[in-house]
């Protein structure tokens, strides 16, 4: 490393813990570092590159957006692509209404105060949030509190009072979910960071009954798990109910900072001008990358591709599995997968990292597995066999 990029890392915050090598450039489903060596991508930047890297669209779709010379104007003004792709995001799905943000941790939090401005038109007493055991929201006050992680929120307490962390049961939530004063449940349909838990559909069809039974709203974190990463457009499409209110980010503009929060016309219409807002969200020029990745992601024949090989990969992990007595578990859907192991999680990545193949962790003892969703068979084949060398 040089003297100059070594003070230049030591200028950068360090809230990450970073291997040594600086990635350079990227090309289809590889990165390359500095040195030219070339890494099968099995992160997608976190779920958001889902188109991959050089993808020729994505390219035309930023050079489009920017013709017109506005990268920003601000919410003060109107502007076509942020309403254009509001339109598509609630005729794909079951919103009335839609919230530009800037990240998924700012969906979430602004998706906590509509459901409190919401409950405060019902009851003056009704405010509360419930996150379930094992969720991930995010790391600002708000969602740091719906996020069960003891390591992630131990050193910020106390953090945002009335939200609070109940059993995957619904026996359990039939007791804490009283009508009189929680607002909203807040839930993942596949837990990402929670050690990738595809929560069963009978136990969301039964909280849907149970937040409609007791006048309590439900929101559907589809941050990572949404915009086809599960087969489907929405991972709430495997279940067959529909939320309240749902936050999806990640993938949304191909790599840009954006995320959303969708909601229903009972929603909407407790929200008065002046109860929230943003500076950056759904932005021209974002919003128009965004309108691309949206066409792509939301194509029929994406789907079928995520939904074939997401099995297949399913089906190749198991078998892994099935040879390794290092692995306990596999969990998973579509092109978003973890592997339970007997060594630290991280210890694999690094294993995996030295073999070219990029992954990530869920928790101590989980590698999670977020291929761009454009990845082919013979990619996701080679990354199994690096896997299954890195597990050892």
């Amino acid at each position: 490393m040089t003297t100059a990029l070594a003070a230049a890392t030591d200028a950068l915050l360090g809230t990450y813990r970073r291997p040594p090598m600086e990635l350079v450039r990227g090309a289809g489903v590889e990165l390359f570092d500095a040195d030219g060596k070339a890494y099968l991508d099995f992160v997608a930047g976190i779920a958001v590159n889902a188109l991959g890297y050089g993808d020729a669209g994505l390219e035309q779709a930023m050079r489009t957006a920017f013709e017109d010379g506005l990268v920003h104007v601000s919410n003060l003004y109107r502007t076509s692509a942020g309403e254009q792709l509001s339109l598509k995001l609630t005729e794909s799905s079951f919103a009335d209404r839609v919230f530009f943000c800037n990240s998924g941790a700012e969906a979430n939090e602004g998706a906590f105060k509509m459901a409190r401005r919401w409950g405060r038109t019902q009851s003056p007493a009704k405010h509360e949030i419930i996150a379930l055991r094992g969720a991930f929201h995010g790391r600002l006050f708000g969602t740091l509190a719906a996020t069960d992680r003891p390591q992630y929120r131990m050193p910020f307490r106390p953090l945002a009072a009335g939200i609070s962390i109940a059993e995957r049961d619904l026996g359990e939530l039939e007791g804490v979910l009283n009508p009189e004063t929680v607002a909203a449940v807040i839930v993942e349909p596949v837990q990402g960071e929670g050690g990738v838990r595809v929560l069963d559909p009978e136990f969301l069809r039964g909280l849907r009954a149970l937040t409609s039974e007791r006048n309590v709203l439900l929101i559907l974190d589809e941050i990572q798990c949404g915009y086809g990463r599960t087969g489907t457009f929405w991972a709430y499409e495997h279940t067959g109910i529909t939320p309240d209110l749902l936050t999806v980010a990640k993938p949304m503009a191909g790599g840009l900072p954006m995320g959303a929060v969708l909601m229903t016309q009972a929603v909407a219409d407790a929200m008065q001008p002046g109860d929230h807002g943003t500076t950056f969200g759904g932005g021209p020029f974002v919003a128009g990358v965004a309108l691309h990745v949206f066409e792509r992601l939301h194509d029929p024949a994406l789907l079928g591709h995520v939904r074939e090989n997401g099995a297949w990969l399913g089906n190749a992990l198991r078998a892994v599995a099935e040879r390794s007595i290092k692995i306990r578990a596999v969990r998973g859907i579509g092109y978003l997968w973890g592997v339970d192991v007997t060594d630290a999680a991280k210890d694999v990545v690094a294993r995996a990292l030295d073999l070219g193949l990029l992954t990530c962790s869920a928790g101590e003892h989980t590698v999670r597995l977020l291929p761009p969703l454009v990845m082919q068979r013979a990619d996701l084949e080679r990354g199994v066999r690096l896997l299954e060398q890195a597990i050892g």
